[in-house]
């Protein structure tokens, strides 16, 4: 009898452990791509779809700059209004380079004043406002292509430019891949609920300290790969912070129905005094 219940417990323990791990796209260190997680319907389902917005009084404009591929890349671009050499590299999520991005980089520049912003086009001149188009445009990026905009972008700033990152979602991941391409120019990585494939080795390159921003409620980049992250990170010896809000994926997006204000207000009251901590100074 004892015998025959432990069984039965030891399956139940086991399929609710294995239907956990199934449950996130990211509950292995593989395949951690947001192009994998467009495959599933519950991802694309989280991303509600942008109320309508035009941004007013823009402080930037649209600009295009070359790229090595010999072709050119869109940027929005919130110049400084004094000379400076220090950038911050912005990069949309899942919908694109939209006016909400837009208005995110003109407000981080309103903070920090002595900084230029560039929001990188990763989508090459699409915007979504559906989800259809979101996967679409999301899994049509290749990765020479990316990486082409922002060596561009690196090129644009110039070699003298101390340089950081910003991204959400599909945008965290390519903040903390550009800060690792940027090198020594590299001065601060902030990811909003991204990921990208890593091992130690990934951060060799990597000099910018980074501020991990990420949802514990989060069905793919979830604690578990927060975690492999900090510990690879740390194992290349660099430099990473990490702060988890009890919110869900995409929380900071105000067009999500799982949006969080109080969460979000913290989360950028945390960017500003990191970039001012380790890239104004």
């Amino acid at each position: 009898m004892h015998n025959n219940l432990f069984v039965i417990m030891f399956i139940i323990v086991f399929q609710v452990v294995n239907f956990a791990q199934n449950k996130s796209c990211c509950s292995t260190e593989k395949d951690v791509s947001f192009s994998s997680f467009s495959n599933q319907k519950e991802f694309r389902d989280i991303h509600q779809i942008p109320a309508a917005f035009t941004l007013k009084d823009a402080k930037g404009t649209m600009i295009t700059f070359k790229t090595k591929d010999d072709k050119s890349a869109n940027a929005y671009f919130v110049k400084s209004e004094k000379p400076s050499d220090k950038f911050i590299f912005v990069f949309h999520e899942f919908w694109g380079l939209n006016d909400y991005i837009k208005k995110e980089s003109d407000e981080l520049q309103t903070k920090l004043g002595n900084v230029n912003i560039l929001a990188l086009d990763l989508y090459d001149g699409n915007v979504a406002t559906t989800r259809e188009d979101a996967v679409k445009y999301m899994q049509a990026v290749k990765q020479e292509r990316a990486v082409d905009i922002i060596s561009g972008a690196i090129e644009y700033a110039g070699k003298d430019a101390k340089v950081g990152t910003l991204g959400w979602c599909f945008g965290g991941g390519w903040s903390l891949q550009a800060s690792i391409m940027l090198g020594k120019q590299g001065k601060a990585c902030v990811m909003y609920y991204g990921i990208i494939e890593n091992t130690p080795e990934t951060f060799k390159n990597l000099n910018a300290p980074v501020l991990g921003i990420f949802a514990k409620k989060d069905g793919w980049v979830n604690p578990g790969v927060v975690g492999n992250l900090e510990k690879n990170i740390k194992a290349a010896g660099k430099n990473i912070v990490v702060s988890s809000f009890d919110a869900d994926h995409a929380f900071a997006n105000p067009s999500n129905e799982k949006f969080d204000e109080a969460a979000t207000k913290d989360a950028k009251d945390l960017t500003i005094k990191f970039f001012k901590d380790n890239l104004m100074k």
